[in-house]
This record gives C-alpha cells, structure tokens and sequence, in this order.
C-alpha cells in the first residue's frame, strides 16, 4: 500500500475511534496530537462538495441541533448552499491554536491540516471539492490551492471579500496565484468598507491569475441594511440582505465555470 493510501485508511480509521459527533462535527487527527473540528452535511445527490473557510479567527461556532452557530457569511450559508445541491463541509480550528491568525494561515502546518481535513471529506463522498473562502479565509483557500495543484479532486477556488492589503501576511494578491491552474471565482461587494479588504484592490488578484483555465470577477452591489463594524458579518462585506443571491451565484458558476 503507498503512503497516500496508508495515510487515507489510517486517518478513516482513527476518526471513527476519536471522533465525537454534535450532528455533523467530527474532530480528525490532523497533526501528531493534533485534531482539528470539521463541520459536514452531505445533500442527497450532490455532484461536488463546498469546503468552506470563514474568517476572523477561523472556526464556526457552536454546533446547535447540527446547525453551526457562527454569524460568519459562509457558516451561516450552509442550508443555502445545500438548496443548490452542494455538500458542504467547513474547516474549524486545530486543537494546538484558538484561533488561526494571518501568519497561521499561511503555515505548512496549517497546509497539512486541511489536507488531512480534505482526505476525510474525500472518504464521506467522492465528489470533487470547491475551496470557499470568505475574508481571513480567502488566505487560507488561496494558499491551500496553490499547495495542492496536483489534487485532481480540487474542482476548483471561490474567494469572497477577499484580504487584498498587501501589508497584511498572507493577503491574496501577496501570494503566488500564477500556480493556479484552476477555475478561480472572485466575488467582493462594490460597498465593502473594510480597510483591508477595499473593492478597488480586487484588481490585482485577477492580474495574479495568469494561468487559470477561467477566472471571474463578481462585484456585487445593493443588500443591506449594513450594521456594525465594517470588517464584520453584517456589513457589506458579509452580504448583509443578500446571502442568497450572493450563494446562488456562486452555485450557479461553480456549476458551470466561465469568465
């Protein structure tokens, strides 16, 4: 059996000893003494799978009556992107760290956890995996991406309200998106106030992507009412007043890829 294998089953197999459910929250060794929460919710013929990473510290809340409890935009998408026929798994936080900085983001270590975190979703269903992003998270999906070009399981990357200040460690525009070789969706809000997340520097990403088979801008504008701090879920950079427009455009392109 080869190392890829050997990894696969050992990891199926210590997760069904050590995993502890709360609906659908498994915690999976990811690490020597290290596990790291994943949320998952399969939809009955789903054709590909959304492996989520939310912003801020990372990590979605409490899991309630199998619901995560995060306000972030992507965990509080999970029922809309299962309507569009995803199954929808969402990255949390290793055990070793309470909360994954921007340097953390960008961490062999951090790579490692969410292969292993990608194995595991691969043995819940065979289908292809989109990485979604949504602020710190847009880090986290970018550089998985480009660490894991030779993944023929990775269907593809979608990042919202993406980090674009380039003095931030990890920022999209800062990372190597020229190895990309797959289809890239870009979606950011026209209003976003964030000051490391402003509209106008979305450009450079697109520039950055100078091998992707598709890429695709999506700037999106109305939703409210905006509330709160900017960089935060109910302002226009977690498309307050508009999740389901906002996901089903994102399900529809990730359907059928095209600039």
């Amino acid at each position: 059996m080869n190392r890829m294998r050997w990894w696969g089953a050992w990891l199926l197999a210590a997760v069904s000893c050590t995993a502890w459910s709360d609906g659908q929250t498994f915690r999976i060794p990811t690490r020597p003494g290290v596990e790291t929460s994943v949320y998952w919710e399969a939809q009955e013929g789903a054709q590909a799978t959304v492996l989520l990473f939310p912003g801020g510290n990372g990590g979605y809340g409490k899991v309630v009556d199998g619901k995560p409890t995060s306000h972030n935009f992507l965990a509080r998408s999970v029922a809309l992107f299962l309507a569009d026929g995803y199954n929808v798994a969402i990255f949390g936080l290793p055990s070793d760290t309470p909360a994954l900085d921007y340097s953390d983001r960008v961490n062999p270590k951090h790579l490692g956890d969410v292969r292993a975190a990608l194995d595991f979703v691969h043995g819940k269903s065979p289908a292809p995996v989109w990485l979604v992003g949504t602020s710190r998270g847009t880090i986290s999906a970018t550089y998985v991406a480009i660490g894991s070009v030779d993944d023929p399981n990775i269907a593809g990357l979608v990042l919202t309200s993406s980090v674009t200040a380039f003095k931030k460690e990890g920022a999209v525009p800062t990372q190597n998106l020229a190895a990309l070789k797959l289809p890239v969706l870009v979606v950011h809000h026209a209003s976003d106030a964030c000051v490391i997340c402003r509209p106008h520097e979305v450009d450079w990403i697109m520039k950055g992507l100078k091998n992707t088979p598709v890429k695709k801008l999506m700037m999106i504008t109305g939703g409210g009412p905006a509330s709160g701090d900017p960089c935060e879920s109910y302002h226009y950079h977690g498309y307050i007043g508009q999740e389901k427009e906002v996901v089903d455009q994102i399900a529809a392109w990730m359907h059928h890829p095209a600039n």
